[in-house]
């Protein structure tokens, strides 16, 4: 399925040309922090649901066409399921069922890994990892990024761990370089998920895609994460760490009240510029990012 047009395409070169800068880079560790499992029910609909049906129809357990649709069909493959695996047969896919897939929901791919210089762009806007060898889009797939309170970090990483998981987190899991905390891509026993704003700031996928980029990438593979890095439009405090926390001391920086590294971290020095420009400005002296420190320093528009 194509999801952009020819226009898009090339607002999306320029844009990933934009982002390919230096940022400051740390060491990982080794996990991230997800948010729990929800339930599936009748009526619901998506790539979640045909990843879903795909999985039990190998299985040999639902042998209707890949509809996407979660119906009685799939509801009673559902039910078999859970009773081959001693769950409460509910019909729902719900915590438990959830869990027992994330198990078993494993592919084995064999595509080779593309030649040339190959690299990550994750669009935050569409929701989408791409894949470039030589500058040319090879592959494509849909993601699920952090919730906005907890946003994905826009920015240009690498690749710095690989480990194969299990349970929540997916297949596979592929650590990036961010100095403020545990981000990376992974798997998920929640496909649902997948084209959503779900996580705690990680890249998630479906288990056979990320199998796919697995085989793909190695260390040092470079991750650009593209979009807008103030995008939950949080209110930013001492204490919080993230992207969006990167940008503000890169303003700060510029606007001339910070003169610290740039690491993503709200510290004290960060908490002293911010109380400086908004005695500047004539604001409130808190010492915090709430709406109108957004517009008076120019990191988002008025809406």
């Amino acid at each position: 399925m194509k999801l952009f047009t020819g226009k898009t395409w090339i607002l999306l070169f320029f844009t990933v040309l934009f982002w390919l800068t230096t940022v400051p880079c740390g060491a990982l560790p080794e996990r991230c922090a997800c948010p729990p499992e929800t339930e599936i029910i009748l009526g619901a609909a998506g790539d979640d649901i045909t990843e879903l049906q795909r999985f039990l129809a190998n299985e040999k357990l639902y042998d209707q066409a890949l509809s996407g649709v979660y119906d009685q069909a799939t509801a009673t493959a559902v039910q078999a399921f859970q009773k081959r695996n001693h769950l409460p047969i509910t019909g729902k896919v719900d915590v438990p069922t959830w869990q027992a897939l994330g198990q078993r929901m494993v592919t084995t791919v064999t595509t080779n890994p593309p030649p040339g210089d190959l690299r990550i762009v994750i669009d935050t806007r569409y929701l989408s990892l791409l894949v470039l060898v030589d500058q040319e889009i090879f592959a494509q797939f849909p993601v699920a990024i952090g919730k906005r309170e907890t946003p994905t970090p826009v920015g240009n990483w690498k690749v710095v761990s690989k480990g194969q998981w299990s349970g929540g987190f997916g297949t596979r899991w592929m650590g990036l370089n961010v100095p403020f905390g545990t981000y990376g891509i992974h798997g998920t026993n929640k496909p649902w998920s997948i084209g959503r704003l779900e996580s705690h700031g990680c890249v998630r996928m479906f288990n056979r895609d990320v199998e796919q980029l697995y085989r793909w990438v190695k260390n040092g593979t470079p991750v650009h994460i593209i979009g807008d890095p103030f995008l939950g439009r949080r209110r930013l405090v001492k204490g919080e760490k993230g992207g969006d926390i990167m940008f503000l001391q890169k303003r700060l920086k510029q606007l001339g009240f910070y003169d610290q590294g740039i690491d993503g971290i709200f510290g004290y020095s960060t908490e002293q510029a911010v109380k400086s420009f908004q005695q500047q400005k004539r604001l409130p002296v808190t010492g915090q990012i709430g709406w109108q420190e957004y517009i008076a320093m120019g990191l988002v528009s008025e809406e």
